[in-house]
C-alpha cells in the first residue's frame, strides 16, 4: 500500500516513509551485508574504526584554504603516510593526490613522458609496451599522454613472453607498464627480467599496483626494478572499492624522478609542516587541493592498526584464501593456468553444460546471496569468472561460496533454465542485455 501511496505523490507518515526507504535498502549488496568476491577490485571489508578515525573534527572540518599553521595535524598525517607508502614499496617518493588508480596512472605516465621530455628524447620515446594481461585501463592512460600502446601477448604459463618484449623493445619505446600480480592472479615470475631488458633500451617500467594487496609485506616492487608504481588505497589499504568514489591513487617513484612528481609536496621544515611548490620540473597539480583526504586518513589508520606485522598477515591471508578455492573449484570448473595464484584467480566456462554461460552463473548467484565475481575479464580467458575472495573472509564463508558454485554447476546439468533464467529472487529479473546496453535508462521517468 505505502508504495502505490508513493507512486501516486500523496501525503504519507513518518513509518511508511521510513520503511519504504528501510526495505529498498535492504535490496543493495555491500560488503557489510554479503560476500563480494569481485576480483581485481579487492572488495573487503573496512574495519569501522578507519570510518571513525576520518570523521574526527580534525579532519573531517578541516577546509582545504586555511592556513597551513591551522593544518599540521593533516600536513602531519599526509607527510607520515607518504613515509609508510615508501617504506611499503621501496619507493624514494610518493604524491598523494590523484584521485582514483587510473587517476594515479595518468599521473605516472605524465612523470615518464616529462623524464624523457627533460632528457631530450620526448620526440622518439612514442610507444609503450603493454601486455595482454594488465589492467584495462592502462592503454587509455598512456594514449592521454601521447604514447602509442604496443600489445604483446602472453605465454602459455600467464606470463609476459620474453621473446615477444625483446623483439618489440627498442629505444623508440618509453617503457612498459606491467600489472603485477596481473590480470589472471599470477605473479609475474620473470619480472626482474622484464625490467632489465626494459632498463637495457634505457625504458621505464610502470608497475601497475592495484593488485598491492597480495604482496603487502612480501615484496617491494622498487626491489624488481620498477621507476614508477600507483597504488589503490580504496583497495588495498582499506576504503571498499566501489560505488563511483571517492578514491585514491598515490605514486611512488624512484629517487631520479622525485623531482617531476606533482606540486606542491607535504615537507616537514624542523617542527613545522607544509606544502612545497619548489619544483621546477615537476609535472604540476593533477589534482584540486591534496587529494581525497578523507581517503588518506583511512588508509593511514589501516596501516597504524595493523603494523607491519599485520600488514604481512593480510597480504599472505588474501594469498591463502584464493588459493583454496582454487583447488576446491578447479575440481568442477576450468581452471586455464594451474598455477599458485596471488589475491584472486580466473576460471573459465569452456565446457558448461547445457549452454550455460559465466553471465548466466553470475546472475545465479545472485539468488544465493552472493555478489558475481568479475565477469568476462580478462579478454584473453573464455568466459572469465574472475574471483577474489580477500583476506577478510572466513574459511566457513569460503566454503559456503564453494558449495554455491557446485550446487549451480549441478543445476546447469540437470534444470539448466533455472540458471539461464536467474535471478529468481530479486526484485529486478534478469534484464535483455542488449536492450539495456542499446536503449539504457539514464534518468527516472515517473509513469503517467
Amino acid at each position: 500500500m505505502s508504495k502505490l501511496l508513493f507512486e501516486k505523490g500523496l501525503n504519507l507518515s513518518e513509518p511508511e516513509i521510513v520503511r519504504h526507504y528501510t526495505n529498498l535498502s535492504r535490496n543493495n549488496f555491500g560488503v557489510d551485508s554479503h560476500f563480494y568476491p569481485l576480483g581485481s577490485c579487492t572488495m573487503k571489508y573496512s574495519p569501522k574504526v578507519n570510518e571513525s578515525v576520518s570523521v574526527l573534527d580534525g579532519f573531517a572540518k578541516a577546509h582545504p584554504m586555511q592556513e597551513q599553521k591551522a593544518s599540521q595535524g593533516c600536513l602531519q598525517l599526509m607527510f607520515e603516510l607518504e613515509q609508510q607508502l615508501c617504506e611499503i614499496t621501496g619507493f624514494s617518493g610518493f604524491t598523494l593526490q590523484p584521485a582514483a588508480g587510473a587517476h594515479g596512472e595518468l599521473a605516472g605516465m605524465m612523470i615518464i613522458k616529462k623524464h624523457f621530455e627533460e632528457k631530450g628524447e620526448g620526440n622518439k620515446r612514442k610507444k609503450v609496451i603493454i601486455p595482454d594481461s594488465s589492467h584495462g585501463t592502462n592503454p587509455a592512460s598512456l594514449q592521454l599522454c601521447g604514447f602509442e600502446a604496443i600489445e604483446i601477448k602472453s605465454n602459455s604459463e600467464g606470463d609476459i613472453s620474453l621473446d615477444k618484449l625483446k623483439k618489440e623493445m627498442s629505444e623508440e619505446v618509453a617503457g612498459i607498464m606491467v600489472t603485477n600480480p596481473n590480470t589472471l592472479g599470477l605473479f609475474e615470475k620473470d619480472i626482474t627480467e622484464v625490467c632489465k631488458i626494459v632498463h637495457e633500451k634505457g625504458g621505464l617500467v610502470y608497475i601497475d599496483g592495484a593488485n598491492m594487496n597480495a604482496m603487502l609485506g612480501v615484496c617491494r616492487p622498487a626491489e624488481l626494478g620498477a621507476d614508477v608504481m600507483h597504488l589503490n588505497l580504496h583497495k588495498t589499504f582499506s576504503t571498499p572499492h566501489g560505488g563511483g568514489g571517492p578514491g585514491s591513487g598515490p605514486v611512488g617513484v624512484t629517487k631520479e624522478l622525485e623531482q617531476f612528481l606533482p606540486n606542491p609536496r607535504v615537507v616537514k621544515n624542523g617542527e613545522d609542516y607544509c606544502l612545497d611548490t619548489s619544483s621546477e620540473k615537476s609535472i604540476g597539480r593533477v589534482k584540486a587541493f591534496y587529494g581525497n583526504f578523507g581517503v588518506l586518513v583511512k588508509a593511514f589508520a589501516y596501516i597504524k592498526a595493523l603494523g607491519s606485522d599485520g600488514l604481512k598477515n593480510a597480504g599472505e591471508s588474501a594469498v591463502l584464501n584464493a588459493n583454496y578455492l582454487k583447488e576446491k573449484l578447479k575440481k568442477h570448473y576450468k581452471l586455464p593456468y594451474d598455477r599458485v595464484c596471488q589475491h584472486e584467480f580466473v576460471l573459465s566456462d569452456e565446457g558448461m553444460p547445457n549452454g550455460v554461460t559465466t553471465g548466466d552463473l553470475a546472475k545465479r548467484l545472485l539468488d544465493y546471496g552472493i555478489h558475481a565475481p568479475t565477469i568476462y575479464f580478462p579478454l584473453i580467458v573464455h568466459g572469465a569468472i574472475m574471483i577474489e575472495p580477500t583476506e577478510t573472509e572466513s574459511k566457513e564463508t569460503l566454503d559456503w561460496f564453494v558449495e554455491t558454485m557446485i550446487k549451480i554447476k549441478k543445476e546447469a546439468e540437470e534444470n539448466p533454465e533455472l540458471v539461464k533464467e536467474a535471478p529468481h529472487s530479486l526484485s529486478v529479473k534478469k534484464l535483455d542485455a542488449v536492450k539495456a546496453a542499446r536503449e539504457p535508462d539514464l534518468r527516472w521517468i515517473p509513469n503517467k
